[in-house]
């Protein structure tokens, strides 16, 4: 299955290090002309230059094992909700202001800073901002969507604390977001955290009952980055206009993949991603409505770009890809819907008609397809993980997978500790092929056999013994 050939989201752009990059003669990378200078197995040793130009076998030994394991074939990508691997076309369209136009756009005095800020603007208004039904004056470049989080939330409940002091939000947002609630605390604000249902979905009488005559902000994430839970933000909107709160959400994993009008929804500020949507990291969005008007206090102070709300010199490459990243998102996004849909189907009907016990965490209908979150029962799933090296998978937001913890969002849903253990995400694209979800699912079904074959509590399972009425007792 990990063929040479098989598909352009693990071979758009193969990562080469400058000791072993070399230029041929006809322009090609030295990774084509290794056959011809490779340490044959048995034969003698290869001398090799070091970075100074002194032959040195040793260190050409190791460049070569370097060089070797580079070349080997990596693994399937299906981890989309941690990032995406960047659009040839979103490339193209940066790659000139990189290098020819490179001007700063907020130089007004000669034409390299006129081309600059042309391209900006028009990647702000013709791209980012029509995705989403905005007034281009309501786009604020940002580094990303944590940066946009922590400016919507914290902008606005600092901006009005004079009268309003007390947010809400909810137990399975963001990292950044709940953090950003949590500085908040600590400055005397009062956070009220809304608990989700077995679903993962909102209770909208208790978040209409939750908001006090002092709630400047609600914010609520648009669809959930490890569940795939798609929150109704249409009829939150409705409620916080009614009682003239603003709303906030992070529409990082939603922009460009459903449809999404801020008007319509009655958005006030929204989050957004470059690298959620195919496009460069480090660049994102704050979307601030102007009508009725949203003020926040800004998080840096400096020359005022971006109304003034967030200072720093627009990068206009990454401005621009996110732009072309927006514009292919707009005239792709019912064809990358329905295939993503298709795909996803796929796997789960794959996976679960092979497998018993097999949860499907989130609520079935309300969510967004290509993000699948799927519990095996008795297996532990770093375990898991760790069998199917050669699949690129999650056990949940890659913002805190370094921890052993259970994800808190499926803590959250109310999921058993065990069966929060083991859950794996899996992430499904606009490059993800019909093999690949294949694959994937043979490879899980393989594993999860095997794994439970070694697991003592399914062979009990399996004699029909209830695990919960056992009691375990401490060594």
């Amino acid at each position: 299955m990990l063929s040479s050939g098989r598909t352009v989201s693990s071979r758009l752009l193969r990562p080469v290090t400058c000791l072993s990059l070399r230029l041929g003669s006809d322009g090609r990378a030295a990774s084509s002309l290794q056959k011809g200078t490779q340490q044959p197995r048995g034969g003698k040793k290869t001398a090799g230059l070091t970075a100074f130009g002194r032959k040195d076998e040793t260190s050409s030994k190791d460049m070569w094992k370097r060089e070797l394991e580079k070349d080997e074939l990596r693994p399937l990508y299906m981890d989309f909700q941690a990032t995406t691997p960047m659009d040839p076309r979103v490339l193209d369209a940066m790659l000139p202001y990189q290098v020819n136009y490179y001007g700063n756009p907020h130089s007004r005095t000669h034409a390299y800073g006129w081309e600059s800020e042309t391209a900006m603007e028009k990647a702000r208004k013709q791209q980012v901002a029509d995705l989403i039904g905005a007034d281009p004056r309501e786009i604020i470049f940002t580094s990303g969507a944590t940066e946009s989080n922590n400016m919507a939330i914290k902008g606005v409940a600092r901006f009005y604390q004079a009268k309003k002091r007390h947010v809400i939000t909810t137990q399975t947002e963001h990292k950044c977001v709940l953090d950003s609630c949590r500085v908040l605390e600590s400055e005397g604000f009062d956070v009220t955290y809304l608990p989700v249902q077995k679903n993962g979905l909102v209770d909208l009488e208790l978040l209409e009952a939750s908001i006090r005559p002092d709630t400047s902000l609600v914010s609520v994430m648009t669809v959930n980055n490890e569940i795939g839970v798609k929150q109704p933000i249409s009829e939150i909107g409705k409620i916080c206009r009614s009682k003239g709160v603003f709303l906030h959400t992070d529409g990082a994993q939603a922009i460009g993949k459903i449809p999404i009008n801020v008007s319509d929804w009655k958005i006030d500020l929204m989050s957004i991603s470059g690298h959620k949507i195919y496009g460069p990291k480090g660049v994102g969005a704050l979307y601030v409505r102007r009508r009725p008007r949203v003020r926040l206090e800004p998080l840096q102070n400096g020359g005022g770009q971006e109304r003034g709300l967030r200072s720093g010199t627009v990068p206009t490459p990454l401005a621009v890809g996110l732009g072309a990243a927006c514009s292919i998102a707009q005239q792709e996004l019912e064809y990358d819907h329905q295939r993503v849909s298709m795909l996803a189907n796929r796997l789960v009907q794959k996976i679960m008609s092979e497998i018993p016990d097999v949860i499907m965490n989130g609520d079935p209908y309300q969510r967004y397809p290509g993000c699948v979150n799927l519990s095996f029962a008795y297996v532990e799933g770093e375990s898991l993980l760790m069998a199917l090296k050669d699949v690129a998978l999650s056990s949940g937001s890659a913002c805190t997978s370094a921890s052993l913890e259970p994800s808190y969002v499926l803590r959250a849903i109310g999921a058993d500790e065990d069966l929060a253990h083991s859950s794996i995400r899996f992430g499904i694209g606009r490059f993800t092929t019909e093999e690949e979800v294949d694959y994937t699912a043979e490879k899980c079904i393989q594993q999860v056999q095997r794994l439970r074959e070694m697991s003592p509590l399914w062979e009990m399972v399996q004699e029909g013994i209830d695990l919960k009425s056992i009691k375990w007792t401490q060594h």
